[in-house]
């Protein structure tokens, strides 16, 4: 492991313990040149499928991806990082699940939809926008017949996001 501020790949581990629900592995290091310190996290290399896009072309799973299309869904929202990071390793585990070499990429929009519909209203809405293309107020309107009156409103104290 190469330091991040000097390049030197000399360091020793101070501290490792378990991070997020004992899928990964937290580490301290210390550089034994330039005496900083840095943290790395090891996560076991998972076989996810390649997603085929609507033009049929394919790509590799890309965690930072999907889980940046999550957050541009997000902002100003009541999510925080951890909760998307949660949701995340949802999708990831159903994706491993289905035990397939490639998935359409609609099928992970889908899967993305509901985890979001169910932890925000607004947020889903936002992502569908994006997802299914909405081009008037029809296509809000039909999304929020779909999810319910009830989900509209912001889950815990009952009023309308701001």
């Amino acid at each position: 492991m190469r330091c991040p501020y000097c390049a030197e790949e000399a360091n020793r581990v101070i501290d490792s313990r378990l991070g997020r629900d004992g899928t990964e592995i937290r580490r301290r290091r210390e550089c034994l040149e330039c005496e900083r310190r840095f943290t790395t996290r090891e996560r076991l290399e998972e076989s996810l499928p390649k997603i085929v896009k609507h033009d049929e072309r394919r790509e590799e799973y890309s965690r930072e991806k999907l889980t940046q299309s999550i957050l541009r869904a997000c902002p100003k929202r009541p999510i925080s990082i951890n909760t998307i990071e949660r949701l995340v390793d949802r999708l990831e585990r159903r994706l491993q699940e289905t035990g397939e070499k490639e998935i359409a990429s609609r099928v992970v929009g889908e899967r993305v939809m509901e985890e979001l519909t169910a932890l925000d209203a607004m947020a889903a809405a936002r992502f569908a926008s994006v997802f299914s293309n909405f081009q008037s107020v029809d296509d809000y309107q039909r999304f929020f017949e779909s999810v319910g009156e009830g989900q509209a409103t912001h889950k815990g104290d009952g009023q309308p996001p701001e």
